[in-house]
């Protein structure tokens, strides 16, 4: 299977599996392993299982409506008084949560001819730098010139913590001092990679008070910019959550996508909670799909995210 990105498709790694393996095994501790418990020694579906399968469920944050959806098609054999088969709850849990996670997919916008340009937004503390530098560790990989931008300059130490990843993934940085107009850092960015023919752009944004309107007014200024110089950029936006506040990440992520226009979700330090369930209430409520997820500190610890993939890590 490829992975998709805004060039067109890249063979998958071979160790991606093991990996996501390695990320989510809190997550399949919380909800596998207990699902497990739960079914041991139960000789039908019945009102008390239900009940004990839908707190496991929760509690792995997979969401509400899609709780609800997996109870109602195991009520339905418990109606016809059916075995409490483990084998067969695991696949009914399995098929809900990757019919999910299949909807809400979209292909990468694919740009014809370089730069193109990712702006990257969400609240301060969910790993936005680190991710930027790890993208631009993923994309100097792949073979492309990538240029940063830092577009963050409200926030103290955000252009020096930007220079550090930039360095550390060998890409270049284009700033200015700290209070200047963001908007004009994405023009002077997008005008260098033009001029130095670079592949990428990845644009930090300011991450503070996602709730008022002046952060979002300027990310629409920054949009309106980057159309400007590169008509139809952003080609993409990805909006950087923080796996490990779970369901709280959704109302961020409702505010972002409402006034951002965000095409995908960078889901951070999945390794770092029992709740990556999350992925999947995010994919529903929302629709918008996973782009990547952080499985780790390293630097090439941030991965394409591919349903199939993560379900089987789950449940195999």
């Amino acid at each position: 299977m490829a992975i998709q990105t805004l060039f067109g498709s890249v063979p998958t790694e071979p160790n991606l599996l093991e990996k996501l393996k390695a990320g989510i095994e809190k997550t399949r501790s919380g909800l596998v392993d207990r699902l497990e418990d739960v079914l041991a020694g139960r000789p039908e579906i019945d009102a008390d299982l239900l009940e004990e399968l839908e707190y496991t469920l929760i509690t792995a944050d997979l969401g509400v409506a899609t709780v609800d959806d997996i109870i109602a098609r195991l009520r339905a054999r418990a109606d016809r008084k059916m075995a409490a088969d483990p084998a067969e709850v695991r696949n009914v849990i399995r098929e809900q949560l990757l019919d999910i996670l299949r909807a809400s997919e979209t292909p990468i916008h694919t740009v014809a001819a370089p730069p193109a340009v990712v702006m990257v937004v969400g609240v301060n503390g969910a790993g936005k730098t680190t991710t930027i530098g790890k993208l631009a560790h993923r994309f100097l990989g792949e073979g492309r010139k990538v240029l940063l931008c830092a577009a963050d300059t409200f926030r103290a130490a955000a252009i020096e913590q930007l220079e550090v990843w930039a360095e550390r993934a060998h890409v270049d940085l284009i700033r200015q001092k700290t209070g200047a107009d963001p908007s004009a850092v994405v023009f002077d960015a997008l005008q260098a990679a033009k001029a130095r023919a670079a592949d990428y752009v990845i644009v930090d944004t300011a991450g503070r008070l996602h709730t008022k309107e002046n952060l979002m007014a300027e990310l629409e200024k920054m949009r309106r910019t980057c159309d400007r110089v590169i008509p139809g950029s952003p080609h993409e936006v990805w909006l950087v959550l923080d796996a490990t506040t779970g369901q709280n990440g959704l109302e961020q992520a409702r505010k972002f996508t409402e006034s951002a226009r965000v095409t995908g979700i960078v889901l951070t330090k999945l390794d770092g909670t029992a709740k990556g369930g999350v992925v999947v209430a995010i994919a529903r409520e929302l629709g918008l799909p996973i782009r990547f997820v952080g499985v780790g500190e390293k630097i090439d610890d941030l991965i394409p995210f591919q349903p199939e993939k993560f379900v089987e890590s789950l449940f195999d």
